[in-house]
């Protein structure tokens, strides 16, 4: 496959709708991923009357870090291209530095979306990231949701985020550079085995079947769960609940599925549960009861927790229907603005007036 102007158009045509005019961002590190997105975007803005913008993330893990940022800023703008640079300051923790870059990094981005009043957010997950992504997950022993990989869309409140090359692979991205002969940065990070993903490139045994697989089952799971959420979602005050009865009578793989995206709406976190212990959860909201009533498996209800969340059996006062109460483990009873909403919001609704730019 080749990627063109005229191939990239089908890939972006799965989003819509986009404004009138559209603009776009587009996370750019100076690789050859980022680098072949963000060129193909830009035309893809500019034939629609729009622009894109480069957002390049300085991390400061690097002597280097500062200037490969400048020189992709300047080779951004001899394509006529505008790009900022969002530097991550402040100490940096001495474990765990990949995944609290990766926070920065995201954090940075959605900011300069918002601040900016662009609505899309573009990132060069491809094909084999995908793959390597599953891999790990596998290997974590994640549920369904996990072993689905990277989603093409997520929304936030932000802004959305767009893959649109996540079915292509790392080839074909590079050859879009290699044709125009503009040459990119690679990271030593990506070749250092102290971290997962490398060590998996190192071996060189992954395959596409799982995520075209899974990827292939996802838009009729995702129906499934919007469904299961209707039927089954409620309030408490500030905090979501579940009715007890309506979540027992769905097949396990969504109810397992729903619980998973509950709690990650909720907690705040980045990665659904563990298997395992979805697994267990799922089974005792179905089949619990309050302490002192008769006729369940457990003949008491205690409160736990899981990735974050604190569940909660309570009667509906006046009403012998039960909910489970989900609320965040600090306390707070109220789902923090900055997480991502359990039930898609339009992509617009940032918080505020919208854009200029938007018709």
């Amino acid at each position: 496959m080749r990627l063109t102007a005229d191939s990239f158009t089908p890939l972006m045509a799965a989003f819509a709708p986009f404004e009138n005019n559209p603009v776009l961002a587009v996370a750019v590190s100076g690789g050859r991923d980022s680098l072949a997105l963000m060129l193909l975007a830009a035309g893809w803005a500019r034939a629609r009357g729009g622009h894109a913008v480069g957002l390049i993330v300085d991390h400061g893990l690097r002597a280097e870090a500062a200037a490969e940022a400048a020189t992709t800023r300047d080779l951004l703008a001899h394509h006529g291209i505008a790009a900022d640079i969002l530097r991550w300051d402040g100490a940096k923790p001495a474990h765990g530095i990949q995944a609290a870059a990766r926070a920065a990094r995201y954090r940075l981005l959605f900011d300069a979306c918002r601040a900016r009043g662009i609505l899309h957010l573009l990132v060069a997950h491809h094909a084999d990231d995908q793959a390597e992504t599953i891999a790990m997950r596998a290997e974590r022993g994640s549920g369904p949701d996990g072993l689905a990989g990277m989603a093409a869309l997520v929304e936030r409140r932000e802004a959305r985020l767009l893959r649109p090359v996540l079915g292509v692979a790392r080839d074909t991205l590079t050859a879009v550079l290699t044709a125009r002969g503009i040459r990119w940065i690679d990271d030593p990070s990506n070749a250092d085995l102290r971290f997962e993903r490398a060590r998996l490139r190192a071996g060189g045994t992954l395959g596409r079947e799982g995520p075209d697989t899974a990827a292939g089952e996802r838009p009729g799971r995702e129906s499934r769960l919007a469904a299961a959420a209707i039927d089954t979602l409620d309030r408490d005050g500030a905090d979501l609940a579940l009715d007890r009865d309506a979540f027992a009578r769905l097949e396990p793989a969504t109810a397992a599925g729903l619980l998973s995206r509950l709690v990650q709406a909720v907690g705040g976190r980045d990665h659904p549960p563990r298997r395992d212990r979805l697994e267990r959860a799922t089974a005792r909201l179905a089949n619990e009861v309050p302490a002192g009533d008769s006729g369940g498996k457990s003949g008491k209800s205690r409160d736990f927790t899981l990735s974050g969340c604190r569940l909660m059996l309570r009667r509906v006062p006046g009403s012998p229907r039960l909910r489970w109460i989900v609320r965040p483990e600090n306390g707070t009873g109220n789902l923090r603005k900055e997480r991502q909403p359990l039930v898609p919001a339009a992509f617009f609704a940032c918080g505020g007036p919208p854009p200029p730019h938007v018709d």
